[in-house]
């Protein structure tokens, strides 16, 4: 059933489109296509489309050889989320080996519905506390939220950077 998803990069010219998808998904965010825009100069973009209309998106950024997840849409259905969300975050997954990134941090809220912490462990991903994380990663993470507690991660390399490239 997959095979009719396909994902690729966004661009620019998405934007419109981008934040209809936001609109239909969620009626009660305003976005325009300038929204969207000025989010391009902070992370990247993966669109699903299912028949060239965007099923779903993720939004990521790297810094410092760890991914974090910014947005993650797929209109709800439990299908949905399995046949939209897999491919792109398999897809993100593996554009950050690419880029040599080391793990894929989800901040998640405190109290997150079983189901949706269950999706994320069967793609691999474990909830762990800050504290425990490897020294790099709880650097970065300390830099994008300094209240949270615990996030979502999976590591993408066995062969972790110890030292400044």
């Amino acid at each position: 059933m997959a095979s009719n998803i396909q994902v690729r990069r966004a661009s620019l010219s998405d934007a419109e489109d981008i934040a209809a998808f936001i609109k239909r998904a969620r009626p009660n965010v305003e976005l325009t296509r300038l929204d969207i825009a000025e989010r391009f100069g902070q992370v990247g973009f993966l669109l699903a489309e299912r028949d060239e209309a965007i099923a779903g998106l993720l939004g990521w950024q790297v810094e410092n050889l760890v991914v974090r997840v910014t947005d993650f849409l797929v209109i709800e259905t439990s299908e949905n989320r399995l046949v939209v969300g897999e491919p792109l975050v398999e897809t993100m997954e593996e554009e950050a080996k690419d880029l040599k990134a080391e793990a894929v941090v989800l901040f998640m809220p405190p109290q997150s519905p079983p189901d949706l912490v269950s999706y994320w462990e069967a793609m691999g991903y474990e909830r762990q506390a800050i504290a425990d994380l490897h020294r790099a990663w709880r650097e970065a993470v300390h830099e994008w939220s300094e209240d949270a507690e615990s996030v979502m991660i999976k590591q993408l390399r066995e062969d972790l950077t110890h030292r400044p490239m």
